[in-house]
């Protein structure tokens, strides 16, 4: 919506830069910008014939061409053919404003409810991670950074939406404030940072499977480094790029053919054929241990097996971005739309329900931390009684007359004196 808005924006910039700098004696029609196409100035009777507008052939696939008489009154005619018929675009068939409105307001009620799902698992599978030290190891350490990157990336998504659509009178395409460059900034690194944990899971899971015998604590710092260091390094040259050549709109205006947007796409890209090829060997290696002497059960069984953990290292590698990361963001955009904003927002709740909630070792330790906390919570509440009936026993009452009939006559006197005192 915003690329095309800003593209008109551009065209229609070039085009009064283009029409002044022609001849201003020429008899004829002057230059026109009928608010899609530039049509040059002509003279009287000419016949000017111009392309249709690119973003329409961005939609549509189809190169038009449009037509428009200069009149002897020195008048422009009307575009023919309409724009409907010369660049493939019908209005009575596309969605309106309002279809428009309740298809994306859809999307966002489930990419709403999908991160407001994983943000509200993640942050509870990394508190129950930070609280129990018997998790404390350089796997969980890893799946906590990567929880992390989760809720970032969740969080970026309710920050941005907050500040460019806080106020529903305002198109969001002309905002240029330091509160939006600084939210959709903040969204591109986090989306950065979601990818890069995403690729040091999988080389984590790759060194387990190649270097059995290798201590994995000294690859911890490295893995930190890639998460969060090349997140960091490139969001500072994006940035800088943006400050000092493109400083426009809320930073969010990337052409597909522009290096700013690359400095971003490439790194993103990397990760995820990266990632998609750890993948493939992972299963590769799977396959070959089900195939061992060793590994006893029948082919079916071992073909269940290998189905179920494919299936589980999907959501886990990012392999789903693999389906359009190499494809122009105009390709497929609704199917787009439904992978990465319906799945890719419920993605962290699988990941936190794949490596916490569903971990035996993580129900074993709650169940018993559970049996403690009640069992600690009956014996509060049975020493309560006792203790009460204790100190209101007719036994108890006489013990105290005994214990006072033993003391000598100066320590009741003592005792009669503090007492009295103390009244």
């Amino acid at each position: 919506e915003c690329k095309i808005f800003q593209q008109v924006v551009k065209d229609q910039a070039l085009c009064l830069e283009k029409n002044e700098a022609t001849l201003p004696n020429l008899k004829g029609c002057p230059g026109d910008w009928d608010g899609l196409s530039c049509w040059p100035k002509a003279t009287f009777g000419e016949v000017v014939k111009v392309a249709c507008p690119g973003f329409f052939e961005e939609i549509t696939n189809i190169q038009g061409f449009l037509q428009r008489n200069c009149t002897q009154e020195a008048y422009w005619s009307e575009p023919y053919p309409p724009y409907s018929i010369a660049c493939g675009f019908d209005e009575g068939s596309s969605k309106g404003p309002e279809d428009q409105k309740s298809y994306y307001s859809a999307f966002w009620h489930v990419y709403t409810a999908g991160y407001a799902t994983s943000l509200t698992s993640l942050i509870t599978a990394l508190v129950i991670f930070a609280i129990f030290r018997k998790f404390h190891c350089t796997r969980n350490y890893i799946h906590m950074h990567l929880f992390v990157s989760f809720i970032l990336r969740a969080t970026a998504v309710f920050i941005k939406d907050a500040v460019l659509f806080a106020d529903e009178n305002m198109d969001h395409c002309l905002m240029s404030t330091v509160a939006c460059k600084v939210a959709v900034a903040f969204f591109q690194f986090s989306i950065l940072a979601n990818f890069f944990w995403l690729l040091v899971e999988g080389m984590y899971l790759q060194t387990l499977l190649l270097l059995t015998f290798v201590s994995d604590k000294q690859y911890v710092w490295w893995f930190i480094l890639i998460g969060w260091g090349t997140p960091s390094a490139v969001m500072c040259a994006w940035i800088l790029t943006r400050i000092y050549r493109q400083n426009t709109g809320c930073w969010d205006d990337d052409d597909e053919n522009t290096a700013v947007l690359w400095i971003i796409r490439g790194p993103i890209l990397l990760s995820v054929l990266i990632n998609f090829i750890i993948f493939v060997n992972v299963i590769r290696i799977l396959v070959q241990k089900l195939q061992s002497p060793e590994v006893s059960g029948s082919q079916s069984s071992h073909f269940v097996r290998l189905a179920k953990s494919t299936l589980l290292l999907i959501p886990l590698f990012g392999v789903h971005y693999i389906v359009f990361a190499f494809c122009p963001e105009s390709t497929g955009l609704e199917a787009r739309l439904y992978i990465e904003l319906g799945l890719g927002s419920f993605q962290g709740f699988v990941v936190a329900l794949l490596y916490c909630f569903l971990n035996g070792e993580v129900q074993v330790e709650l169940k018993k931390r559970l049996r403690k906390w009640q069992y600690q919570e009956y014996l509060n509440f049975t020493r309560k009684p006792r203790r009460m009936s204790r100190e209101n026993s007719p036994v108890n009452y006489v013990t105290q007359l005994s214990l006072l009939e033993k003391i000598s006559p100066k320590r009741k006197t003592s005792l009669f004196r503090n007492g009295t005192s103390s009244v």
